[in-house]
């Protein structure tokens, strides 16, 4: 995709975060825009706070890890836009303890959002951005976790892992197909969003009671990631970074170069046949 105006856009986890900044992205480049998220309040917060283009946006309640949300969402997107061009596999959360640690509870919540919310989007929007013909766009949202390895977050690495190696199929299979439907996968590094506090969208099925307080590592861990995060980048040079690289057609958008080299040290470790090893 060259030319955005007056295309159409779908965006999951909308209301916070990259997700919001891809969607103002996309109205300042004239798309008309879908808004997906769990969070009835912050949607509607959203929505409000978009009027001035309330004539090219929908917003639908939708939970990723359910696929006849997903399947709504689309329908949805198409009964009032008609085709979808671009479609950003955005929504996603974050959590757990060590692997030996998380509970059952934290893996499924974790993948059902991070890998089935994409495989859904995949399921119901592809075959109808395939129908229309015309030039489109899949970004599905990883993150630098799904490019390197090191203790701590492990669900959250192996669904991002998951996700990279999902999209790296698709787009080579879109390509031997020649078909015009593009794939890019977004991997960020820090971003000042509310990934850490995903919590708040956690069903309660799937909550931890009575679990053991975090030890002092696991706050030290947590920390530091918070602090990270929260001295990020914005997600508007994110949403910037994304359109550039769509325009481009390039597939892996990093947007921390400095995590090129993590890449680069766990590449070499596979073929060189080393063991992986602790990062700096």
């Amino acid at each position: 995709m060259k030319e955005f105006k007056n295309k159409v856009a779908v965006v999951t986890g909308a209301a916070s975060g990259i997700g919001l900044a891809l969607v103002r992205h996309a109205l300042n480049e004239g798309m008309q825009v879908v808004l997906a998220d769990v969070e009835d309040s912050a949607l509607a917060a959203t929505v409000a706070g978009l009027a001035d283009f309330s004539d090219r946006i929908l917003a639908l309640r939708t939970d990723v890890s359910k696929a006849q949300d997903v399947e709504r969402l689309a329908q949805a997107a198409t009964e009032r836009f008609g085709a979808v061009h671009l479609l950003f596999n955005n929504a996603g959360v974050g959590g757990g303890s060590s692997v030996v640690e998380s509970s059952l509870q934290d893996w499924e919540w974790q993948i059902n959002v991070n890998l089935w919310g994409v495989i859904h989007g995949i399921h119901s929007f592809a075959p109808r951005m395939l129908a229309h013909g015309e030039p489109c766009h899949i970004v599905n949202t990883a993150s630098i976790a799904g490019l390197i390895a090191g203790p701590a977050m492990g669900i959250y690495k192996a669904t991002k892992h998951a996700v990279v190696s999902l999209s790296e199929t698709m787009y080579l299979e879109m390509k031997a197909g020649k078909l015009p439907l593009n794939v890019s996968v977004l991997c960020p590094g820090f971003v000042r969003t509310k990934i850490l506090d995903a919590g708040r969208n956690r069903p309660a099925e799937l909550s931890n009671p009575g679990t053991e307080p975090p030890t002092q590592q696991q706050l030290a861990v947590l920390a530091y990631i918070r602090n990270e995060v929260a001295n990020g980048i914005a997600p508007e040079q994110v949403a910037a970074l994304t359109f550039e690289a769509i325009r481009e057609e390039r597939f892996y958008i990093l947007s921390h170069p400095e995590f090129k080299a993590q890449v680069a040290e766990r590449m070499e470790n596979i073929v060189s046949d080393r063991n992986p090893v602790l990062p700096a």
